[in-house]
């Protein structure tokens, strides 16, 4: 069964459990997609109404855009999973000669790649979140602005979570062209995320 075909009470089960996975990868995804459906929730909520008819384009152009990121960021709570599972794998295979224990390096390798881009896709994610997010801010009905706010703090909280995942595959890469570009390209998504999160944060402070 997908993670996300699981009830609430159920997948929190798997995730408190001794289970390896699903684990922090899947949570930050999990939060990201939390964030923007909050996002959307706002656009519904403005769209339609006659006190915000001068936005009704925008709020309908952000439902479009959350709608999917929404949708791909829940995909990336089973994609994270799914990877983390090859990496699992490799420990099975055979290590009883010198080809076998070569070819499980090798495996090993390429797991670990996958189990970094998975991550690293829920951090490119969540900062085009936080761009849409912050699109509609002041030109959404206001009585739903703290939900933005909270919007802002989930994707902020998936990105960091999501970066600790990459960082913690990429400490058992061999192939250091790799590891520098994925943590060059991680830290230019932090710089660039966290704080338009902490702006939409205080933005969101002045209005509520």
């Amino acid at each position: 069964m997908k993670l996300t075909d699981m009830q609430v009470r159920e997948f929190m089960t798997v995730l408190g459990s001794d289970e390896p996975a699903p684990g922090g990868g899947s949570a930050s995804a999990l939060a990201g997609s939390m964030g923007i459906s909050l996002t959307k929730m706002v656009t519904e909520l403005t769209i339609g109404k006659k006190k915000y008819l001068e936005f009704e384009d925008i709020a309908k152009e952000t439902r479009e855009e959350a709608g999917k990121l929404q949708a791909e960021l829940l995909d990336a709570i089973d994609k994270d999973t799914e990877a983390f599972n090859e990496v699992s794998a490799v420990f099975s295979m055979p290590k009883a000669t010198d080809d076998e224990k070569a070819a499980r390096r090798s495996a090993m390798q390429q797991a670990l790649k996958g189990a970094t881009k998975a991550p690293f896709d829920i951090m490119v994610k969540c900062v085009e979140a936080l761009k849409v997010t912050e699109s509609i801010i002041g030109k959404s009905n206001t009585n739903a602005a703290s939900d933005l706010g909270v919007a802002a703090l989930n994707l902020k909280s998936a990105l960091q979570g999501a970066w600790l995942n990459v960082l913690i595959n990429l400490s058992g890469i061999k192939d250091e062209e790799f590891v520098n570009d994925y943590k060059q390209k991680g830290t230019a998504l932090l710089e660039e995320g966290c704080p338009l999160a902490d702006k939409i944060y205080e933005e969101i402070l002045k209005i509520v």
